[in-house]
This record gives C-alpha cells, structure tokens and sequence, in this order.
C-alpha cells in the first residue's frame, strides 16, 4: 500500500532536518566567504605564507567534504523514512517474537550498525585521503580497524546495558519510568567518568608518566602553587593517530588525569606547556567540568519526562508510518522529533564553552603570569593544526566551542596588561 501523507509531527521532523541543514550550509558560505588572501603580520612567526594558504585549502577540502556527507546522510535518512523502512524494520522485528527490551535492543542496533557501515567509507576517505594529504594522518590500516572494533564492542558492553534498561523502565515501571531512566542515566554517566581514565582511555592510546626532566618539575611546581593535587602528569601517543597537538583534563576524584599528547611536547617549550596545562586546570578551579557535568545531567532529566508523554503519543509514531507504537521505535522517533530543541540547545552550550574558554585563559595568565607563552601556544597549535584564523561570526555562533583565535588573543592581551 502507499504510504500516508504527512502528519504534522512529520512536517515539523521534515522542517527540521531541513533548517539544520541550511543553517550549516549558510554557515559554511560565509565562513568561506571570510578567507583573506594575506597572511596578517601578527601570525608571521608562527605561519609562513605556504602553509598559510595550505591552511586556507584545508579548510576548502573539509567544507565541501562536509557538504557531501551531509547531504548524503540527510538524503538516505530521508530514502529511508519515506520508503517506509522503519515501518519494515519494525514488522520484522515484531515478527521475531521477543520481549521489549530484546526487541527494542534489536531495533536500535540494526539501525545503529547501518549507520556505522554506512558512514564507513567516508571516514576512511577522511582519514586517510583528505587528511594524509594535509600531512596528518599516522593512523595504520590496522590500527583504523582495531579502533572500530574496540568502539563497537565498548557499545555493546557499556551502551547495552544502559539502552536495556530504559526499555525496561518504560516498558513496565508505569509513570515514574521517565524518573527511573534518569537515575539509571545519572549513575551511568558518573561511573563512565570515573572508570575511563583507568579503564577505557588506555584501551585506545598508551599513557605514559610524564618522565623526570625540566617539564615535570615546572608543572609540578605550577601545580602545587595553585593547590591542585596532581598526583601526576600523563604523555599519550597522540601521534600514533594524527599529527595534531592537544591537550586534556578528565575524570574526577582520585582518578582524575591531565594527559599531554606527544605532538603538543614537541612543539611547545616549558612555559608554553605550562601555561597550556594552567588552562587546563583553569577549567577545573572554575568548575566548568562541573557545570558541564550538571547541565548534562538536566538535560537528560527533561529529556527523559518528555519522551514519557511522547511515548504513547499515535501521531509521533504514525508520522514513520508505523503502526504500533512501541518503547523502542517512540525513543529513535523522538529523538528526530527533538532535533530543533537540540540545536538550540548546543549552541547556547557552545556559546558557554566559549565563555569558559576565556575564563580558562584568564586563569591561566594570572597564575602564570606569562601572557605571551600563553598567547604563543596558542598560535603555534593553530599554525600546527592548520586552523582557520578568521571565521565567520555566524559560524562561530553554531559551531565554535572555543573563541576563534584572534579573539583569544585580544583577551590575553588584554588580561596581561591588567596582571603588568
């Protein structure tokens, strides 16, 4: 049989997707538009004009990549949905004649694995075509395929057993499930922070001790000044994946970890590394680990009550052209459903991140005192990382979790002359 006009929640899903993707294609048109042909004199000693405009051609290449794949995706959700896929997927999984749970695990990960095969290509073309090409990939065919796995199988232990139990909770807690879900995720997202310095990063990448040395005994020092306890120092072999340098703090308690990759100590000198590693720990004596961590958490919670009302809510589920609604279908629907909530939501969070961006270069040039190894960090991981140096405001907007690079050095600046 043909499949049912539209709905309104269909329309409103439709709508969505679509001003999500002219948002960014917009975006993408004006921060190309932003290009500047000559390398400004305040970047000279970290950029040379080659690689200036090697920086410009990478942004090119990324962009029109990014309009491929988005397009692509967007146009096979859109085959999918309107062929009745998930209509099919669903009779099929009915027809198995599993519980909830078992069937709902069943849903969600078929369309989870498509998703995965189906973005597979383009990954390989990004890491080993676009970005080989810009000198930063040192990823192995091998190490490629073992980072896949070791992601698919962490999903299935760690993401299963979570998915199961909201299933569960929905499918017979009665009206406090919503409640229950949020706890269960609560506690979920709390363990995941505390196991994975000690028990998943490692399964991806070597940490090694910082070893003794000028390094150490800089930060160390830094470190005890601002009455932070670090215990110690970690090196990860970021290089073993790409060429580009970074830097970052995770974890909470006594299992908390600052990790350097390799490809940041390479490039910077002690006091660039120090000031780095003061921003880092600017984020945590500012608490934006924490407020992250608990905005986080209420979003999950709101989310969660207004999947409950969805959940039985016919026209959400007739909009797929399904028939019956089920726990499992009505979370995925949702989701889309919830998609313009989303990006309003992300960029109000992008807009606090940048906010405590800056706090954390403040942090960092009051307690160092040294604004220019601040500022010269950050301009040598710019000019290592080929980074745009003038973005458009608009992509800013939407995009940006971290001021662009002009701005942060207007602040630094600034900051310093205050501290001076």
């Amino acid at each position: 049989p043909e499949p049912e006009p539209m709905n309104f929640i269909a329309v409103i899903i439709l709508a969505a997707l679509l001003l999500d993707f002219g948002l960014n294609l917009a975006a993408d048109l004006l921060n190309l538009s932003r290009l500047e042909k000559e390398l400004p004199p305040e970047f000279a000693d970290v950029y040379d004009p080659d690689r200036y405009e090697k920086s410009q051609e990478y942004l090119k290449v990324n962009t029109r990549f990014g309009w491929i794949t988005g397009s692509v995706d967007l146009l096979a959700l859109l085959i999918f949905w309107f062929a009745g896929g998930f209509a099919f997927l669903d009779g099929w999984v009915r027809g198995l004649g599993h519980g909830p749970v078992v069937s709902g695990l069943i849903f969600i990960g078929v369309l989870l694995a498509a998703k995965t095969l189906f973005s597979l290509p383009f990954d390989i073309y990004s890491t080993f075509v676009i970005e080989e090409r810009f000198g930063f990939n040192r990823t192995t065919p091998a190490t490629f395929v073992i980072d896949r796995v070791k992601g698919f199988l962490l999903g299935i232990l760690l993401g299963g057993p979570l998915l199961a139990a909201i299933l569960w909770f929905f499918a017979y807690a009665g009206g406090a499930a919503w409640l229950y879900c949020w706890i269960a995720a609560t506690l979920y997202l709390l363990g995941v922070q505390y196991v994975a310095p000690n028990w998943i990063m490692p399964l991806f990448n070597k940490y090694e001790p910082l070893e003794e040395g000028e390094l150490r005994s800089a930060i160390i020092e830094y470190a005890e000044s601002e009455d932070f306890p670090l215990t110690n120092v970690f090196v990860m072999d970021g290089s073993r994946r790409s060429d580009k340098p970074n830097a970052f703090f995770t974890g909470f308690g006594r299992n908390k970890r600052v990790a350097l990759f390799d490809t940041l100590i390479s490039e910077l000198n002690v006091a660039e590394l120090v000031a780095v590693l003061a921003h880092e720990i600017g984020h945590y004596k500012k608490k934006h680990i924490l407020q992250s961590l608990i905005i986080g958490i209420c979003h999950m919670g709101v989310t969660f009550f207004l999947l409950s009302l969805f959940l039985t809510y016919e026209p959400l589920f007739s909009a797929f052209y399904v028939k019956t609604p089920s726990v499992y279908a009505g979370l995925l629907f949702f989701g889309l459903l919830l998609a313009p909530i989303d990006l309003f939501l992300g960029i109000f969070i992008s807009m606090l991140s940048r906010r405590n961006e800056h706090g954390a270069d403040r942090f960092a040039v009051r307690t160092t005192k040294r604004p220019g190894a601040m500022a010269q960090a950050l301009k040598k991981l710019a000019a290592k990382s080929l980074s745009n140096l003038f973005p458009h405001p608009f992509y800013v907007f939407l995009h940006y979790s971290h001021p662009p690079l002009k701005r942060r050095l207007e602040r630094i600046e600034a900051e310093g002359r205050k501290e001076s």
